[in-house]
């Protein structure tokens, strides 16, 4: 009983996260198709269309394809926030032991692709694109699980999620530190005041959903004019948000079980078709109880999750996919076969043979119902960059629109391969355990 309560939720995120990868998949495809037609004009149009506002000597319009870079991304990045806190506070890399099989993977997934990244560049104006191929898209690496179904553990889906999780720890401190330019250490300043006030907030127990919403606007305009790009505040902001509830369960049930017993005690006639004014207060208590017993973490998790699966990440894909192919296009062919290798190669030996020396080290140990052969497929699959990738990429290259253009193109083919390869793996590995 206790484990189904406690895989149930992890296996509804696994399908949210898988369809989302469909989505992401479909979305690319589009994108690709509308640039590379016809009426490829109009993709670029839409995308480079000015929209905001002015007040005053205050302006903040920016093409519309910054809105969903720096606007709605901010948004994903507050979901990975909230993520990270739940995962170090109560989920899968809260403790040493939990964290270690997944958290040697992934230093080998970050670290290897970054050095062979480094050891293929021939060009100095190149070689800040170390950062591309560290990344794992998660919705893609679980939508190519969830091809092959119950034939692989459940197990291997919690690590393959723990690990993408530290992988964007990871990413996310990366653009922070090198992916920023030009700051400006004031706005930073005021906007780390307005983090730690809704901090204190927390702590205090003061936690009010309206207050931290303005606060969050303006932290994410100060870093907006900063320099330091703006989804970064989206992470810090999520760890504001308090993620123990005000009413705990025993509390929540007693008072549930007075509610219940006060809106049956009210005797309605067979012929009223409404409640009554006691139980309309009744209902009313009962709405504020369950606002109470949830957490506030988990509900905006909750919340935000299908937007970003079904709604922020596609409209991404959709918005940064499209490149145009022609032969008049002068490609940079090296920077490409980098990216290509740096993602599929350099992730699959990373990830694969961190977690063998891991093991063999006796410094973590394989999840319960998994194989090294298992590692090997996950390996694999941990080359599908391509959200974070791309998003870096952007940032590393922004304004060298062929630079961009050609690192996409190395970004979606790296992916494919090592989602290919990785499900033909597992699809081999789940046929030889199975008999």
């Amino acid at each position: 009983m206790f484990r189904q309560i406690l895989l149930t939720p992890f296996q509804k995120f696994v399908k949210v996260e898988s369809f989302s990868g469909i989505l992401l998949f479909g979305a690319t495809i589009i994108a690709l198709l509308w640039v590379n037609s016809p009426y490829g004009n109009y993709y670029n149009d839409l995308w480079q269309l000015k929209l905001g506002f002015s007040f005053h000597d205050f302006e903040l319009k920016k093409p519309l394809i910054l809105w969903v870079n720096d606007g709605l991304m901010a948004i994903f990045f507050f979901l990975i926030g909230l993520e990270l806190k739940r995962e170090l506070l109560i989920g899968e890399i809260n403790t040493i032991k939990k964290a270690s099989f997944p958290l040697i993977a992934a230093l080998g997934g970050v670290l290897v692709p970054i050095l062979v990244y480094l050891m293929l560049n021939q060009n100095p104006e190149t070689v800040k694109g170390w950062g591309i191929p560290m990344a794992t898209d998660i919705a893609f690496a679980l939508a190519i699980l969830s091809l092959l179904g119950k034939r692989v553990p459940l197990s291997l889906k919690i690590f393959l999620t723990a690990f993408a999780i530290i992988d964007d720890i990871a990413a996310v401190l990366v653009i922070a530190i090198f992916y920023s330019t030009s700051i400006k250490w004031m706005l930073i300043i005021y906007a780390l005041i307005l983090i730690l006030f809704l901090g204190f907030l927390t702590i205090k127990g003061k936690y009010i959903k309206e207050v931290s919403i303005l606060i969050a606007i303006i932290v994410w305009v100060l870093f907006l004019k900063s320099g330091i790009h703006p989804t970064i505040a989206g992470v810090l902001l999520a760890f504001t948000i308090p993620i123990r509830q005000k009413v705990n369960f025993g509390s929540f049930s007693m008072i549930l079980s007075s509610i219940s017993n006060k809106i049956l005690g009210e005797k309605n006639s067979e012929t009223e078709q409404i409640l009554s004014k006691d139980q309309l207060v009744q209902i009313e208590n009962l709405e504020e109880l369950t606002a109470e017993v949830r957490s506030p973490l988990q509900y905006l998790e909750h919340q935000l999750h299908n937007w970003s699966a079904y709604f922020i990440l596609p409209i991404f894909a959709l918005a940064n996919a499209g490149v145009a192919i022609n032969t008049t296009t002068n490609f940079d062919y090296s920077l490409l076969f980098n990216i290509t290798i740096s993602l599929f190669i350099g992730k699959f030996l990373g990830v694969a043979l961190a977690s063998y020396l891991g093991v063999k080290l006796k410094i973590t140990e394989l999840p319960s119902g998994v194989n090294f052969k298992h590692i090997l497929g996950v390996a694999a699959i941990a080359g599908v960059g391509f959200t974070m990738s791309i998003f870096i990429d952007n940032l590393a290259f922004a304004g060298d629109q062929l630079r961009i253009d050609t690192i996409k193109i190395g970004i979606i083919i790296g992916s494919v391969i090592s989602g290919i390869v990785g499900y033909i793996i597992l699809k081999v590995v789940s046929k030889s355990d199975n008999g």
